[in-house]
């Protein structure tokens, strides 16, 4: 049960309500972002900047659902890991039995890339003081300096939600249940 309030819809201003609308094609975020309407600046920012993120698509949708996968099985965040499995499904790698990191970094269908996207995401949220030069020149061989800024702040970001959604117990299938009821 999460440790706050979970308000819908109706329960935001009339100006924040189409950006309700944004959030949820954005995905089934309905629980974390009526946690979030209890602040509304939290709210407006965060998912004034995710829905623009998901609208510009700078970066590739595999190697951002992956990272946010990697941080949140570091991190030990169901409610994340279970919210993005499906997106990295969507964007072409199913996920079927991974369930730590280890696995993760095990499983067969990821390329070099993916690899290198992992090991990133896992650095920036474990050792980011310890980054090496080298991790950079890889990276920049498969992404530009936009992507890369929008990839380290993405994983920074996750790691973030991932603390916001454990400590107030943000609970993952509460989505469909919180929106007939705000309805």
């Amino acid at each position: 049960m999460p440790r706050v309030p979970v308000l819908g819809r109706d329960a935001l201003p009339e100006n924040l309500r189409p950006l309700w609308d944004r959030m949820r094609a954005y995905g089934p975020f309905e629980s974390q972002a009526g946690v979030m309407a209890n602040r509304l600046p939290v709210f407006a920012h965060i998912w004034g900047l995710l829905t623009q993120l998901a609208d510009e698509a700078v970066l590739d949708r595999r190697s951002l659902e992956l990272a946010i996968i990697a941080v949140s099985l570091v991190n030990s965040c169901p409610y994340c890991v279970g919210q993005h499995a499906p997106k990295l499904a969507v964007a072409g790698l199913a996920l079927d039995g991974v369930e730590t990191l280890d696995d993760l970094r095990a499983h067969p269908a990821l390329t070099a890339r993916d690899r290198l996207v992992v090991d990133y995401a896992v650095a920036v949220t474990t050792d980011w003081h310890r980054i090496r030069d080298q991790m950079f020149v890889e990276l920049k061989q498969h992404f530009s300096d936009a992507q890369l800024v929008e990839l380290t702040w993405r994983i920074a970001l996750c790691g973030a939600f991932n603390r916001f959604n454990d400590v107030l117990r943000v609970e993952e299938g509460l989505e469909h249940d919180q929106a007939q009821a705000a309805s």
